[in-house]
């Protein structure tokens, strides 16, 4: 960065830089933003950003973001626990329950198959979800990872496993309303209510 630009900024321009969808640009109109705010407004921003490891855990259930253990959807009394849902990251999660249409349980795989980057299976949460699978209460397992190469080749991995560990769990997808190579967290509603509504037996 140019050596006239105070040490503090450049570092804090070098940080933003490094967020999703911020190039060097965009994070120095970001950080010039913040020298404008109110410093109170500043420092709760800083403090936000701190308590994010502080107050935030992942739920031992399902792998999610939340403020407690479990998180309010697995310590939900009202959902159903035959069916768990697994999905890929945490915002594909929190799109599918907004919807209200689905009342079982959610896991988090933590990603997809993808050798070119370094996802192997090691790198997927398998024991959390063959540990769910093995207490007994799950007896159909939905894969909603969406429509990509990866999500096909990881739900390919993932019905041979659980058929061979678990043989009398029914596996589903989505039905294939999702268009080719889209993201749970990317689809309105209706399509996904009606790709849930309508799974497929793998």
């Amino acid at each position: 960065m140019n050596s006239r630009v105070p040490e503090p900024l450049s570092a804090l321009v070098s940080q933003l830089s490094r967020l999703p969808g911020l190039g060097p640009k965009s994070a120095m109109r970001v950080a010039m933003t913040l020298l404008k705010w109110p410093e109170a407004q500043t420092r709760t921003l800083g403090q936000s950003i701190a308590g994010l490891r502080d107050k935030l855990r992942l739920c031992s259930r399902c792998g999610g973001l939340s403020a407690s253990d479990p998180c309010p959807i697995c310590a939900d009394p009202a959902r159903e626990r035959d069916t768990l849902c697994l999905v890929t990251e945490w915002d594909s999660m929190l799109t599918l329950d907004e919807g209200g249409f689905y009342k079982g349980q959610y896991m988090i795989l933590g990603g997809l198959l993808a050798p070119l980057e370094h996802m192997d299976a090691d790198s997927l949460d398998l024991e959390r979800l063959t540990s769910r699978l093995a207490e007994g209460e799950v007896s159909e397992l939905i894969l909603a990872l969406g429509a990509t190469i990866e999500a096909e080749n990881t739900a390919s991995f993932l019905r041979e496993m659980v058929s061979r560990r678990f043989p009398g769990i029914r596996i589903s997808r989505l039905a294939q309303g999702i268009p080719l190579g889209a993201e749970v967290k990317y689809m309105d509603k209706e399509t996904l209510r009606q790709s849930l509504q309508y799974r497929q037996n793998l």
